[in-house]
């Protein structure tokens, strides 16, 4: 691991505001590594408000977007939800299908099948739409780049509108509204939504026009915030509010269909982790396994029996995403160590029998276990497709741009994309992509990074720094968990292995006089060497709580140890 510390901040900064807001000066460090410089900026962090979301009409295209559905609502024309089978699309699809379909009837939803028509708008969602007399479609986190598909839909005479956060090519689709803050001409003051944010921007700008506010549509932020959590936006801005209330709804008063999944999994209160490892997986593996629409008539039930019912067949499709997702990713491994004639600054492998719904999870733990800019490719029909997962710094999106010659098709993100080409295109893929990542990763790259945010001794290590944290949260990208990094510790002398093999390290430590704080390092077991007899060592920690016996009591969350 290679440990780098954040930039200190101005003194002079860290004094302005540890007087404004009354704190100490770690807390003051942490708020502006953040941005947060003054009161103001501090308020609106630590309390956000539902009155601190933009006006959706500033967002390019939304009026036109607005007008269009009222108009096939006047028309009682047919209009389908359409997204991807991913959380954000399924989640995307039950929140605007579930708003219009409470003051309109003529609405149907649709998830293309992930193996027969794969990532985005297709050809036979459109057909379908034609058979059925639909005349508009609502497409939520895909379309952007659909230029051919929505110009198949014209000719059909079917209107599309638009609702996404990629990034869009250079030309756009010929639809009748575009929501995209990553839209060029597109002035929206946020544009890190992700696709469900785009879609609620809309049901708030529909709203507005009947006379509703923003409390009205919070019943809505429970699917918002699970979206947000999936997809990794960073949790900044716009997202933090929408995720904040949205976990409060998940805790309070969730949807049916969520309902259902607390009751399997029985946790009392759930934070944006849970929601991202627990919640978000079960979604998902409708789509991977089985089919999205799964997911979609989960979170739209309104019967909690039959909404148990879902669950639990969502719950078996889990359990063999899981199963098939450890048996690739052995089998991803074993090709490696084999294949591994020189050492290079990519990680392809390919399989024709792999499971198309689980290669972006062994993407993720490939890129984990190597960290290299990865991609896993299986057979699709005629063609071979594939998920990109990246590290740290690296934007695998770009890179992929500079392959187009050998692909078909692809999309995504900086940190995860999909793709799909010919099998004959494989090998000149494969050549490319590796001459592309060695000639633009700075090498640093491929060594893990943890960020620190400041020193800590232990003596400023309190149960009122540790309210203050909570605070912060929820935590994601742009505003993760506050990271530490302390010298000159030791063991007091009962430090061991614990769990499954001993993969995990637990151990008391003590800093010069200070009072021992309790210690868990997950999978830092092959350390243990490290801090018996009391040798001294650094440690790279977050802090957390442990509950035992009713009894709460600060530790450490350690990250890494030398």
């Amino acid at each position: 691991m290679r440990w780098t510390i954040k930039p200190k901040p101005d003194a002079a900064k860290i004094a302005e505001l540890e007087k404004a807001l009354q704190v100490d000066e770690v807390v003051a460090n942490l708020l502006l590594q953040r941005g947060i410089s003054t009161f103001e900026e501090a308020k609106k962090f630590f309390r956000p408000e539902l009155s601190h979301l933009h006006n959706p009409f500033l967002m390019k295209d939304m009026d036109v977007a607005v007008y269009r559905i009222e108009q096939a609502i006047a028309n009682e024309e047919n209009i389908m939800v359409f997204g991807d089978y991913d959380v954000d699309g399924t989640t995307s699809v039950a929140l605007v299908s579930s708003y219009i379909q409470s003051y309109y009837s003529n609405v149907t939803t649709y998830i293309p099948d992930r193996y027969k028509e794969g990532y985005g708008v297709s050809y036979a969602g459109i057909d379908y739409a034609e058979d059925n007399g639909i005349t508009l479609i609502i497409a939520l986190d895909c379309g952007v780049k659909a230029l051919d598909k929505v110009a198949y839909a014209k000719e059909k005479g079917i209107d599309f509108i638009i609702c996404d956060h990629h990034r869009p090519g250079s030309t756009l689709p010929d639809a009748v509204a575009i929501l995209d803050p990553k839209r060029n001409d597109c002035n929206y003051p946020y544009d890190e939504l992700c696709g469900c944010g785009v879609g609620f921007k809309l049901i708030q700008a529909l709203g507005s026009k009947k006379g509703e506010t923003i409390e009205d549509l919070i019943p809505y932020l429970d699917l918002v915030a699970t979206a947000i959590g999936a997809d990794i936006v960073p949790i900044t801005g716009e997202n933090r509010v929408l995720a904040y209330f949205g976990l409060q709804v998940i805790n309070t008063n969730p949807r049916i269909g969520f309902k259902a999944i607390i009751n399997q999994i029985k946790k009392d209160v759930l934070t944006i982790t849970d929601v991202v490892f627990i919640i978000a997986p079960r979604i998902n593996a409708a789509g991977r396994i089985e089919h999205g629409l799964h997911a979609v008539n989960l979170l739209t039930e309104t019967n909690l029996e039959q909404a148990e019912q879902f669950a639990a067949t969502i719950e078996q499709y889990n359990s063999n995403r899981r199963e098939l997702d450890q048996e690739i990713t052995k089998e991803a491994l074993i090709q490696i160590t084999e294949n591994k004639e020189e050492e290079k600054f990519t990680t392809v492998v390919y399989n024709e029998n792999w499971h198309k719904g689980v290669i972006g999870i062994v993407a993720s733990r490939l890129t984990e276990t190597y960290y290299r800019p990865t991609l896993v490719f299986t057979k699709s029909g005629d063609k071979l497709a594939a998920s990109a997962r990246s590290v740290k710094g690296f934007d695998v999106y770009n890179a992929l741009e500079s392959c187009a010659e050998h692909m078909e098709q692809f999309g995504g993100h900086k940190y995860a994309a999909g793709l799909t080409l010919a099998e004959p295109q494989f090998s000149g893929f494969k050549t490319r992509f590796e001459k592309v990542v060695s000639e633009t990763i700075d090498p640093n790259l491929l060594i893990p990074e943890i960020s620190i945010d400041a020193q800590l001794s232990f003596n400023e290590i309190s149960p009122k720094l540790m309210r203050i944290i909570k605070q912060m949260e929820p935590f994601g990208p742009g505003n993760m968990s506050p990271i530490f990094m302390a010298d000159d510790l030791y063991d007091t002398g009962y430090a061991k292995g614990v769990g499954q093999e001993e993969a995990h390290l637990k151990l008391t430590a003590k800093q010069n006089g200070s009072k021992p704080i309790g210690a868990i390092g997950f999978n830092l077991g092959d350390k243990l060497q490290l801090v018996k007899n009391k040798k001294p060592f650094s440690a790279v920690f977050s802090l957390d709580e442990n509950e035992w016996q009713g009894t709460v009591s600060l530790q450490l969350r350690l990250r890494d140890i030398r």
